[in-house]
């Protein structure tokens, strides 16, 4: 991912939906995979979507809600990178998947730090 990094989680899982977008489209797979491919898009894409939601939310237990599921769509991301980069599903290349991997725990680290910091100011 060559764009700037930021913490801003809007920016950053729109930067790295992008990224798992051109990624796909640029790897060849066999069509017996491309559930696998179809499920990490949605996973990958769902992140930002989520935050958006979130941020769009009625009230701060909705902010919260939204981002709990980009947390999780997170976490099933990762599980794709690895299934993908640890299989053969499809020639990949292992440093590329490292590096949107890398990018996939970043995202995972503020999107949890934004979640402990709503649940100290709600108690």
């Amino acid at each position: 991912m060559s764009e700037e990094k930021t913490y801003d989680i809007k920016v950053r899982s729109y930067q790295f939906s992008k990224a798992i977008i051109k990624f796909i489209s640029s790897v060849k797979f066999d069509r017996l995979y491309f559930s696998i491919f179809d499920q990490f898009l949605r996973s990958a894409t769902s992140i930002g979507a989520n935050v958006v939601e979130g941020k769009a939310g009625s009230s701060r237990k909705d902010f919260k809600n939204f981002y709990n599921i980009a947390l999780k769509s997170t976490n099933e991301t990762k599980y794709w990178i690895c299934i993908i980069r640890d299989t053969e599903v499809a020639e990949t290349n292992k440093e590329q998947m490292n590096e949107l991997l890398s990018e996939a725990n970043e995202i995972s680290k503020i999107l949890a730090s934004i979640i402990i910091n709503l649940n100290k100011d709600i108690a």
